[in-house]
């Protein structure tokens, strides 16, 4: 009798531990709510209206752990129509959650409502979301964590604390009217008035002292700073004086870890930092401080905004404390950028492996840069001559976004033919020398085209960036898919000589990437997922003036290989 209750307490003492290690595996949901609503903000002494999810500016954190399932009714209550992205969620076989409006979705009118239902599957770290319609996101954006599943270790040091610390821009005017009048005169947008720390502008700005951002500290501690690039049109150098971080993470995938004392994103990009505190108080305040990198012809916002890093003492007083301020590069050092960027390499360890394709089906080579279109008749424009307007384009083709109906919708219906063509150029029609002298003819075609894909088709594609009307680096975002940076450098690709360096063992997994100014950049990617795929320049008036395109992603043969029907509450045109 005691031996069968003790095996009956032993099955049953198992089996919970199984239970539980199942539930964990799979996961919780978590549901969220995101009010769009009107907020009066002042910054920089101007009060302005701007819109806002749950009237916070930066928004609300949505945190989950890996395998959870995440529902996020969003509601609009303004006038504006809304979408939101859930930038680097890989969104399988949920398509319909992945926000950009009319790729996978209408957008959500005045007084609608959707929910955005997904799973995070074999993700973990740090992403962000943000609206995806015109320049909503100049405000509407905020963190998304991906925690660990419980009991997973981070493949580092256990951080003490974290903190998100998003970057963006700060505009006196509205944005949507900024976007509006540069597309209608054709010219370049009027920059930003001031970048920010979480919302914050910071003491360098005038008005602005009491709007500075304070990352608070202990000493000896390990904070882990989860750094987003949130900016519109800036990549953005990043440092904090006196103090050296450690990389750990890029794009939610674990790197090799190396030590910086300066960072840099690109828009959409986001970095995890380990920042390891003095050992004792320092009498001193520190700046943290953020720059642009830009090698354009255009103007841009060249200001830089500043926080603080304090130290918390018991018994001393921060008010008298110097200030130490640190140095960072000049604004086009493409030398530090390229060297900085060249240092990410995956863990490719048995727990974390680097899966990059072998070998490649297809072969795709991408002309990426800025253009122009023909000024309309009986107007003067402001673009690069007074009868022409800024586009962009890719392999000379400046996409055109459907307007009754998402890219998504109409391939799941079958009725794709009046919405899109499907004869992208897999490589520039015409050859050029990339990063020589340009052409005397900038004009670009225009128009809906998509790549086709069959599923879990290996593929490669060169960005090869352009030198028409100047060279400046390009970081391209590519919707429901990790890629492996497998390879890059300066100038015109050549394949003869530059695949034989690729880096097959340990490249950077990321979803956004930096086209080096004047350069190349080689990705990989396995093409498991099927849906209507994105992909696009993140500085936001590169993306308004046409630079990006979309995959088609076929099903597979098994039911689990395809994609999922659209949600009852799914948005209507």
């Amino acid at each position: 009798m005691v031996t069968w209750v003790l095996n009956y307490l032993l099955v049953a003492f198992l089996f919970a531990i199984s239970y539980n290690i199942d539930a964990a595996s799979a996961g919780i949901t978590r549901h969220y709510q995101f009010d769009i609503q009107l907020k009066n903000i002042t910054r920089l002494c101007k009060t302005k209206t701007i819109v806002t999810v749950n009237g916070k500016f930066p928004g609300p954190r949505v945190t989950a752990r890996e395998g959870d399932n995440l529902q996020i009714k969003v509601v609009n209550h303004v006038s504006n129509n809304i979408s939101i992205h859930w930038h680097g969620i890989r969104q399988l076989r949920s398509g319909w959650a992945d926000g950009p409006s009319y790729v996978t979705q209408c957008p959500i009118r005045m007084g609608q409502s959707y929910v955005y239902n997904f799973t995070v599957t074999g993700q973990r770290g740090t992403l962000w979301w943000h609206a995806h319609i015109q320049w909503m996101r100049a405000t509407v954006y905020g963190p998304l964590i991906i925690l660990p599943k419980l009991h997973q270790p981070y493949p580092f040091p256990k951080p003490y604390k974290q903190v998100p610390i998003l970057f963006g821009e700060w505009f006196n005017a509205d944005p949507q009217a900024v976007v509006q009048q540069a597309l209608q005169t054709g010219a370049g947008p009027n920059a930003s008035d001031a970048h920010t720390f979480n919302g914050l502008p910071g003491p360098l700005y005038n008005c602005s002292t009491k709007d500075t951002y304070k990352l608070m500290v202990k000493p000896g501690k390990t904070y882990l700073l989860r750094l987003i690039n949130a900016a519109l049109n800036d990549e953005l150098f990043f440092t904090i004086a006196n103090h050296t971080l450690t990389v750990v993470e890029a794009d939610a995938c674990y790197v090799k870890p190396f030590q910086t004392n300066i960072v840099l994103l690109g828009p959409g990009q986001t970095t995890n930092v380990l920042l390891k505190t003095k050992p004792i108080y320092p009498n001193a305040t520190f700046y943290m401080l953020a720059r642009p990198y830009f090698t354009g012809q255009g103007t841009i916002d060249n200001t830089t905004v500043a926080g603080i890093l304090q130290y918390q003492h018991h018994t001393k007083s921060s008010k008298n404390l110097s200030i130490i301020k640190p140095s960072l590069p000049p604004i086009n050092s493409t030398s530090y950028a390229a060297n900085f960027t060249k240092m990410f390499r995956s863990l490719a360890s048995s727990t974390f492996p680097a899966n990059v394709p072998k070998v490649v089906d297809k072969q795709y080579f991408f002309a990426i840069g800025l253009g122009t279109n023909p000024c309309p008749k009986n107007q003067t424009c402001q673009g690069p001559t007074n009868t022409t307007k800024f586009a962009a384009s890719i392999n000379n083709v400046s996409f055109i976004l459907p307007n009754k109906t998402s890219l998504l919708q109409s391939y799941f219906v079958g009725k794709s033919k009046n919405v899109f063509m499907t004869d992208f150029p897999t490589a520039p029609i015409i050859p050029f020398n990339y990063t020589g002298t340009p052409p005397n003819n900038t004009m670009v075609s225009r128009g809906t085209k998509v790549v086709v894909l069959k599923y879990k088709t290996t593929v490669e594609l060169v960005l090869q960036g352009t030198s028409i009307l100047g060279i400046e680096a390009h970081p391209i975002h590519l919707h429901g898919f990790n890629f492996y940076v497998v390879g890059q450098g300066f100038g015109n690709f050549n394949p003869a000589r530059d695949p034989k360096h690729y880096n097959l063992v340990d490249p950077v997994e990321r979803n956004t990437i930096n086209i080096p100014s004047g350069g190349w950049v080689a990705i990989r990617f396995l093409a498991d997922n099927p849906g209507v795929w994105l992909m696009h320049c993140h500085i936001e008036i590169h993306l308004s003036w046409g630079l990006t395109m979309a995959w088609v992603v076929l099903d597979g043969d098994l039911p689990n290989q395809k994609l999922l029907p659209p949600p009852s509450d799914f948005p209507k045109c």
